[in-house]
């Protein structure tokens, strides 16, 4: 669905058919642990573009709303995992560098 400012992201949801007024980010609110979402915070959130970058299925996002460090704004941070290999992802866009190493690799067939 497309975010509030124009991104396209699989964890926001919005339903305002039939009077509804429905508006949440599903990766949010699935972190107990997080302050409450609201939908300013998809103006700077990093999700829409890690999942344009990356369509690894084995990424796993965690993302929490938290304070800045002067604590005067809010934001959302992010953690990511890899489920194949179970390791942390430091550089969710790119991915773990596990899951598609064979495709850097010549094909033995293509005799490259």
């Amino acid at each position: 669905m497309r975010t509030p400012y124009g991104k396209e992201c699989r964890y926001y949801y919005t339903d305002y058919f039939r009077g509804n007024s429905t508006e949440e980010c599903r990766l949010i609110e699935a972190n107990p642990a997080s302050e409450p979402w609201k939908p300013a915070l998809c103006q700077s959130c990093p999700v829409p573009d890690i999942l344009l970058a990356n369509a690894c299925p084995n990424l796993a996002l965690r993302a929490r709303v938290g304070k800045s460090m002067m604590g005067l704004t809010k934001k959302v941070e992010l953690e990511a995992a890899c489920r194949k290999y179970r390791v942390e992802v430091d550089k969710p866009k790119v991915g773990c560098g596990h899951c598609h190493e064979f495709l850097d690799r010549p094909s033995e067939e293509s005799g490259e």
